[in-house]
């Protein structure tokens, strides 16, 4: 099989959709650690990545978005941190069921602010980074992607662990934020996509991405990836949210529906997307609706 980085080149590929959100659909408790569920519920998980791969994804997540060891550690789940990266692997991989797909190590924020900003030590954040990105690649991913990033020195972190690890692709994935008024984009650290897209150039990514975010839709996305473009020449990922977040009855819902997002798959087409999944709210619909709109672009 062709790695993950040829066969984007030759033809725009499919993502996955939201985990969280998925998870809680499936029982998850307000405030779980859905990462838990890698070694506690596999079955469960097994059966939403297997949905995705129904509808259409060449490209799975793992889940182990909150995989650091600091980040399990509020849980409880510090000395598992290497069989929860693991196993997680190991279901996707499953998911696929003999069919030809790719599987990308999904590493997120540690969830907090490093020196000096904040209290975590930069030392202790790039060594959990570097025992998640071994693990990872050690259990067989395609790649590792490095997501809802908002400072460079974090990303840089991840980076820095994911290349010590051996991935044989890196794709660093910024959150930006519609500013007030609605004209322009930055991260909650005052990035902006331009500064972000020659960052991730610089720093030795494969493909410069953008996922999650306030108000960034799949129109808002498009532009960042148009700016993207106007600055590097990496290959271009995007995952935005099924809309904007909303509360009803104390829970937080995305109502963007499969086929309004769907309708924006050509926009992202057009500014460069060589990979198009989404986040926060999305299901398998609407993963399966961009399927059809990518299946009619490969016609």
């Amino acid at each position: 099989m062709k790695t993950l980085l040829e066969a984007l080149a030759e033809r725009p590929l499919l993502g996955d959709g939201a985990m969280g959100t998925q998870l809680q659909a499936a029982g998850l408790e307000p405030g779980g650690c859905g990462e838990r569920w890698n070694l506690e519920h596999p079955d469960r998980l097994l059966e939403i990545q297997r949905r995705y791969v129904e509808a259409g994804s060449d490209i799975l997540l793992t889940n182990t978005f909150c995989g650091s060891r600091i980040a399990l550690a509020r849980h409880g789940l510090a000395e598992h941190t290497v069989a929860i990266n693991r196993a997680a692997v190991r279901i996707a991989r499953q998911a696929f069921g003999g069919r030809p797909g790719y599987v990308l190590g999904d590493i997120g924020p540690f969830g907090g602010l490093m020196e000096p900003l904040g209290d975590t030590p930069i030392e202790e954040v790039g060594g959990a980074f570097r025992e998640q990105a071994i693990a990872l690649a050690e259990a067989g991913v395609d790649g590792i992607i490095i997501e809802t990033q908002t400072s460079l020195e974090e990303l840089g972190l991840a980076m820095e662990a994911a290349r010590a690890a051996g991935a044989a692709c890196i794709i660093g994935s910024f959150a930006f934020d519609v500013t007030h008024g609605g004209k322009n984009a930055r991260t909650m650290m005052g990035v902006d996509p331009e500064k972000a897209a020659r960052f991730l150039q610089s720093a030795g990514a494969h493909v410069a991405a953008l996922n999650c975010g306030t108000g960034v839709d799949m129109a808002w996305a498009a532009r960042i990836l148009s700016r993207y473009r106007a600055v590097c020449n990496l290959p271009l990922m995007a995952q935005p949210n099924a809309g904007s977040p909303m509360l009803e009855d104390g829970r937080v819902v995305y109502k963007e529906t499969p086929e309004e997002m769907a309708a924006g798959v050509p926009k992202l087409l057009e500014a460069g997307a060589r990979v198009i999944g989404a986040c926060c709210g999305s299901t398998p619909e609407h993963i399966r609706r961009f399927r059809e709109i990518l299946g009619r672009a490969d016609s």
